[in-house]
């Protein structure tokens, strides 16, 4: 019988997990710069990978069967899986950028939403921007979470609450976060909702990729012919936020935030500690 391995990693591997998360945490801010309107998502895609691989590493998303790019761009009514191409961006555009990184054998994976400026349309920004830093928002609730719960789903817990008392917005259901280490998807999922099991005991050495996906309108949605961009059905507008984060003997420290997530963890009074 095949033994199942640990959800639970080492110190050493622990450690191991810290650069392959700047790499990704580098290759999302150099793709950030570049984010204007007249640039095409594939211009971005170009940028990760020279990032991912001038550090000697691999793009993960390009280890997944059948898909060929290193980074998920999803615009607009696109929640996330988004596929790289000629789509120019324009000014107005609400875009989720995720990407992720392999690095001697251990991944990092990590996603933000950007809304582009449009001065001709300042309630349809204003509304992007908002739904943007609820998602946002609602991640450094479940980042904070973790560093007290004793068990996992009180992180899907805040962040539903997060969400909830900002006002009408929906959470989708059928896409959560997951375990990561030696694969970038690993268990245990990370639901970003309140559910009955309460999950796994959070400890020392729980690696953990948690990121909301939230929407304007209904969560509801579809998968496009290209067989993997999700989009909303009612044609609202989506966000995506994801960061990948250890729990270790001193705390919790965010992977690819290169301060460890001290600045979205600060408005909840929680001091990341650095992976000894």
């Amino acid at each position: 019988m095949a033994l199942r391995r640990s959800i639970y990693k080492t110190p050493a591997q622990l450690r191991a997990m810290v650069e392959p998360g700047l790499i990704t945490a580098r290759a999302l801010a150099a793709v950030r710069e570049l984010i204007a309107p007249g640039i095409t998502t594939l211009e971005l895609d170009a940028e990760a990978s020279r990032i991912i691989t001038a550090a000697g590493a691999k793009s993960n998303f390009q280890m997944v069967r059948g898909y060929r790019h290193t980074i998920c761009t999803s615009v607009d009514e696109q929640v996330v899986h988004g596929i790289p191409g000629d789509r120019v961006l324009r000014a107005g555009d609400i875009l989720s950028v995720d990407a992720g990184a392999e690095y001697q054998g251990w991944n990092g994976d990590s996603a933000f939403t950007i809304v582009l400026p449009d001065p001709s349309r300042p309630e349809v920004v204003a509304a992007r921007e908002e739904l943007s830093r609820v998602t946002e928002g609602s991640l450094w609730a479940g980042i904070a979470a973790l560093a007290t719960a004793r068990r996992l789903n009180e992180v899907g817990a805040a962040i539903q609450d997060y969400v909830d008392a900002q006002g009408e917005y929906g959470i989708l259901a059928d896409y959560v976060g997951h375990g990561i280490g030696r694969k970038m998807h690993e268990s245990p999922s990370v639901f970003n909702y309140r559910v009955s099991d309460p999950g796994p005991e959070v400890r020392p050495g729980l690696v953990l990729a948690i990121e909301p996906m939230v929407v304007a309108g209904d969560p509801a949605t579809f998968i496009e012919e290209d067989d993997w961009t999700v989009s909303t059905v009612d044609g609202s507008a989506g966000s995506h936020w994801e960061h990948s984060v250890a729990v270790h003997d001193g705390g919790i420290w965010v992977l690819t935030a290169p301060d460890g997530g001290a600045a979205g963890l600060a408005a909840f009074g929680i001091e990341p500690q650095p992976i000894g």
